[in-house]
């Protein structure tokens, strides 16, 4: 059995959590072969897969959303990019087609969240599963303007797949496919939390640190800021959020944050379905910065209000260093989502899997 997984390049999130599933997959179906199809980074998801083996084919989806930094969005160059790709697109069916047609084994095809997987699935006629939070047709519907057109072609591509996974923090998908709603998709740390502390010669408490992040594009921060929290100590990735500060350490690359998340009781991020999901199921309170341009923003804002200890912070506060690490986390209005959703999304597929193979 073959596992095609087309995954968007619009962010790390989507891989991340693709990588969560399968790597739940690979426990209950070890010989399976996983393909990868994304631009994403060979090294992104070596990292993100571990010891999980898989194929990299480097093909292009989907746009999202071209970001104008971490916090806002650029329609103009997400318009353009999106007329781009879909002259780009047949090339890359046909060569996809055929390298798939070779295999000669049983295709499922997973998309999180492509529209253009649907393509795939009509010239293979192999299954097609959707997985995620949203679909594009949710994000460009409120766009506005040309982005209608391309929500109403992402609506007609959904609604051709065979199931939906439906994850956490989730805006509407009335796609009317058959629909299975899982937990948090947040996958499993791999390293113990002492061997961290040692290897980055951490003193500060779990209470006392804090992980700051906003994604793939990063954000810098003048190092002044750090240096006025003097009693927390930051755990950083962006390469604008490193500085002299005795009170910041850089995540070394060979780690993922779900890592350092056992070592923190807090994060400083921005809306992003990944991490607030490997934050509420390590425990994390959230410090969230509100971010604009994006519908799927204020949802996760909602979601994390409803499901997480958390604090709202405007841009303007992240930039000066008004963070409110020294008040109180504000319990969430609701219960606390389930965290087996790796494992349950693996079992959807695996069932679909093995119909496919006549089991």
């Amino acid at each position: 059995m073959l596992i095609y997984a087309c995954i968007s390049g619009h962010g790390y999130g989507h891989g991340s959590r693709v990588a969560a599933v399968l790597t739940a997959l690979h426990q209950l179906q070890p010989d399976w072969r996983f393909v990868l199809s994304t631009p994403l980074s060979a090294a992104f998801l070596q990292l993100a897969l571990g010891q999980v083996p898989f194929e990299h084919r480097p093909c292009r989806w989907d746009v999202g959303v071209i970001q104008a930094d971490a916090l806002g969005a650029d329609p103009q160059a997400t318009l353009e990019t999106l007329e781009r790709l879909e002259r780009q697109l047949p090339e890359q069916l046909e060569n996809e087609i055929a390298w798939l047609r070779q295999q000669s084994e049983p295709v499922l095809i997973l998309s999180d969240v492509a529209p253009s997987a649907s393509r795939l699935r009509e010239c293979l006629k192999a299954p097609l599963v959707w997985m995620g939070n949203f679909g594009w047709d949710a994000i460009y519907r409120p766009m506005g303007g040309a982005f209608e057109a391309w929500a109403d072609r992402c609506v007609e591509a959904y609604s051709s797949g065979t199931a939906l996974i439906r994850c956490p923090l989730a805006m509407d998908m009335p796609w009317g496919l058959p629909v299975s709603t899982v937990g948090l998709t947040a996958g499993r740390p791999r390293h113990h939390p002492q061997e961290l502390r040692e290897r980055l010669q951490l003193k500060a408490s779990r209470e006392a640190t804090v992980l700051m992040g906003f994604g793939g594009m990063g954000l810098a921060l003048p190092g002044a800021l750090f240096s006025s929290w003097p009693d927390v100590h930051f755990l950083v990735s962006d390469p604008g959020l490193q500085s002299e500060a005795s009170n910041v350490s850089a995540i070394p690359p060979d780690l993922r944050p779900l890592e350092l998340m056992q070592l923190c009781s807090r994060v400083i991020t921005k809306p992003g379905y990944s991490t607030f999901c490997e934050a509420l199921s390590q425990g994390l309170g959230v410090h969230l910065v509100h971010r604009d341009g994006f519908a799927e923003a204020p949802v996760l804002e909602a979601a994390l209000q409803a499901h997480g200890h958390h604090r709202l912070l405007s841009r303007q506060q992240l930039q000066e260093g008004d963070w409110q690490l020294d008040r109180p986390l504000l319990p969430p209005s609701s219960d606390p989502l389930d965290r087996d959703g790796d494992d349950q999304a693996a079992a959807v597929l695996e069932r679909l899997g093995r119909a496919l193979q006549g089991f």
